[in-house]
C-alpha cells in the first residue's frame, strides 16, 4: 500500500521515532509499504531550517533526494493539477505545504501518514492512531 508521509511524521521517524504512534511506526517498518515524500516536504524543511525552526535541517536536506530514494522512499512531484487543487480546497487549513499534501492525497486516492487531525476535514484517509 502507498502512503504519503507528512513532513512532521517524516522528521519524527528520522529524529525522534518515539513520538510516532505504534501504527505509524508499523507503517514505516513495513517493507511492503510504499512511502511517498512530497516535493513539498524538502521545501517546507528548507524554509523552516532557514528561519531557525528546524535544527539539523541542513544535515537532513544534504543530498536529500539520493538519501530518500536509497532509503526506500519515493519522491512525489507536484503536478499543475495538484497545485490548482490545493488552491481551491476549503479554507480549513492555511498551511500551503499541508494543502499541497492534501491535494496530492485526494488526487492519487492514497492515505496520509500524519498526526494532524485537520486533514480529516478534507476527506483524506489519515493513518495515525
Amino acid at each position: 500500500m502507498r502512503f504519503l508521509v507528512d513532513t512532521h511524521a517524516f522528521l519524527w521517524a528520522v529524529l525522534s521515532p518515539e513520538r510516532l504512534t505504534d501504527r505509524a511506526r508499523g507503517v514505516f517498518a513495513d517493507s511492503d509499504a510504499e512511502l511517498l515524500i512530497s516535493i513539498a516536504t524538502p521545501w517546507e524543511m528548507a524554509i523552516k531550517a532557514g528561519i531557525g525552526k528546524l535544527e539539523n535541517g541542513a544535515e537532513i536536506l544534504d543530498d536529500f533526494e539520493n538519501r530518500m530514494t536509497s532509503s526506500g522512499y519515493r519522491i512525489l512531484g507536484a503536478s499543475i493539477k495538484h497545485m490548482i487543487r490545493s488552491g481551491y480546497l476549503p479554507r480549513h487549513h492555511k498551511d500551503p505545504f499541508d494543502r499541497l499534501l492534501i491535494a496530492q492525497a485526494l488526487d492519487l486516492n492514497i492515505p496520509i501518514l500524519s498526526g494532524d487531525d485537520i486533514f480529516d476535514r478534507y476527506g483524506v484517509q489519515r493513518v495515525w492512531k
